[in-house]
């Protein structure tokens, strides 16, 4: 994806913390964006230096422990830039290490606040992008709806293991962007199972 990588130190909506200042309500525009080329809205070498984070599924059926993860990835946007003064926000549900037989995942949800519309794709502003291609992942976003400042993604087939590790056991990496920094959050991920949701670490914007 043309990145530069440095490490740095809600579920169902109904759990999630709220803001005290609510963003608007609906669904969010998605778009599907290649990369390395999605870069180049934050910077003019289109080469991003991101921090990463991950937050463990604590799934009891895992044949090994902390192989089941939902990544943070965040960068700024340069001066000049569509997305200048503004944080990118990434995040991807992996499971390709995972192996057994285990729950469906199917989405997770984020406490983000006000998203910020940026011309992720043909110039046009959207306010969340798929990086289908150039990228990681097979599974992509069936929807984005906003309720406040929660933001719940909903892919659009199940994320399942039933067997040994797979590299096709991990969504694409979902966009968006905010003018807020980041700082650390309880995030949900939920799917099929007892219990259907789990709360995880993740990154989000402090709004």
């Amino acid at each position: 994806m043309a990145i530069l990588l440095r490490r740095w130190p809600t579920i169902a909506a109904v759990t999630v913390l709220l803001s005290p200042t609510p963003a608007p309500a609906g669904k969010l525009q998605i778009v599907e964006v290649a990369a390395p080329t999605v870069n180049c809205i934050y910077n003019p070498s289109c080469t991003v230096v991101v921090d990463d984070s991950t937050g463990q599924l604590p799934l009891a059926t895992l044949d090994k422990p902390n192989t089941a993860w939902l990544q943070s990835r965040t960068f700024s946007g340069a001066a000049g830039t569509p997305a200048a003064g503004k944080t990118g926000y990434e995040y991807r549900l992996s499971m390709t290490q995972a192996s057994g037989a285990l729950e469906c995942m199917g989405g997770f949800v984020i406490n983000f606040g006000p998203v910020a519309k940026l011309p992720f794709k043909d110039n046009t502003p959207a306010d969340v992008y798929v990086v289908t291609q150039g990228g990681l992942g097979t599974i992509g976003l069936a929807s984005a709806e906003q309720d406040g400042d929660i933001i719940t993604f909903t892919f659009d087939k199940m994320l399942c293991v039933t067997g040994p590790p797979n590299a096709a056991n991990t969504t694409f990496f979902v966009g968006l962007a905010s003018a807020h920094p980041p700082t650390a959050i309880t995030a949900g991920v939920f799917g099929t199972g007892d219990p259907p949701y789990f709360a995880v670490p993740a990154s989000a914007p402090k709004h």
